[in-house]
């Protein structure tokens, strides 16, 4: 499980990588840079577009664009990083947070965390954006949420506070969206690195990227790690699969606040890599609200 750089750009904060299997392209960000970047699967094309503000995360829409998670709110988003309506703004009363991760499940909603960005400080919130357009808080008390994905059978929900060191799990009820029995899934105190973004395989596996640790590893159901893949960069920060068969797993990485020493021992920081695991992944969610009504009604 050899990973092989595929791209020249040099990501500041590489995030939130996502496959359209209909268009076979793959979109991921540059938080701060910030910027879209796209992937054409089959000619190899790479392009670029900047964003206006930092982007925590980015998902596929159902009619096909992309919704981008943004400081001032949730934006309607095209694939060549147009701004189109925004569908929530930020919420009140922190005007230090931002959005941060985020991903769909399988019933279009949007799950997405809020985090603030000039101190650590526990004010976050993991929010529901509904069809209907508006946000629903899951749970509080959080300082940078990641690693988002849900089981294959939709009954599972896991989710990593990256600042607390450790993955949990809740019982997540796809028809109404609800969150329940929260359990830790796995403690990384002692780990390389921080638990950072996710990916979830076929087999219900779940592969998640360990920043600062300069690793992926890969969860069983029960919490076990059986699977590792080492990086040339030590800050990793998120995953996800795609290609035509769903089989080719891609990292994000980052650069912000390495050193220079650092820097030079670590040329291809910032990278984005793809490595072929021997497993499939999953389609991702698709957000299935009506972005030009929910947008005109904001």
């Amino acid at each position: 499980m050899k990973p092989e750089r595929i791209t020249e750009s040099l990501c500041r904060l590489g995030e939130c990588p996502i496959w359209c299997e209909r268009t076979r392209r793959l979109y991921w960000v540059d938080s701060r840079g910030p910027a879209l970047h796209v992937l054409d699967h089959a000619s190899g094309k790479h392009a670029s577009y900047p964003l206006p503000e930092v982007v925590g995360s980015i998902c596929l829409r159902e009619d096909g664009g992309l919704l981008a998670a943004m400081v001032t709110g949730i934006y309607a988003l095209s694939p060549e990083g147009a701004i189109g309506p925004r569908i929530a703004e930020a919420v009140p009363n922190h005007p230090d947070n931002r959005f941060n991760d985020g991903r769909c499940d399988r019933a279009g909603r949007f799950i997405v965390g809020t985090m603030n960005d000039k101190a650590r400080d526990p004010t976050g919130v993991l929010w529901s954006l509904g069809t209907d357009g508006r946000l629903t808080a899951m749970e509080g008390d959080v300082i940078v949420p990641n690693s988002l994905a849900f089981s294959p059978d939709d009954t599972v929900m896991y989710f990593a506070d990256t600042y607390r060191h450790a993955i949990h799990r809740f019982d997540y009820d796809i028809e109404t969206g609800r969150i329940s029995n929260k359990q830790l899934f796995s403690d990384r105190t002692s780990a390389p690195g921080r638990p950072d973004g996710s990916a979830m395989d076929a087999d219900g596996c779940l592969w998640n990227a360990e920043y600062a640790g300069g690793r992926v590893v890969r969860y069983t159901p029960d919490g076990k790690i059986d699977r590792v893949v080492e990086l040339p960069v030590s800050q990793p920060s998120c995953c996800a699969f795609g290609g035509a068969q769903l089989d080719e797993l891609y990292i994000t990485t980052a650069r912000q606040r390495l050193s220079d020493d650092e820097l030079k021992a670590q040329p291809l920081a910032g990278s984005l890599f793809v490595v072929r695991p021997g497993v499939k992944g999953l389609p991702e969610g698709r957000y299935r609200g009506d972005v030009n009504q929910l947008g005109a009604a904001a």
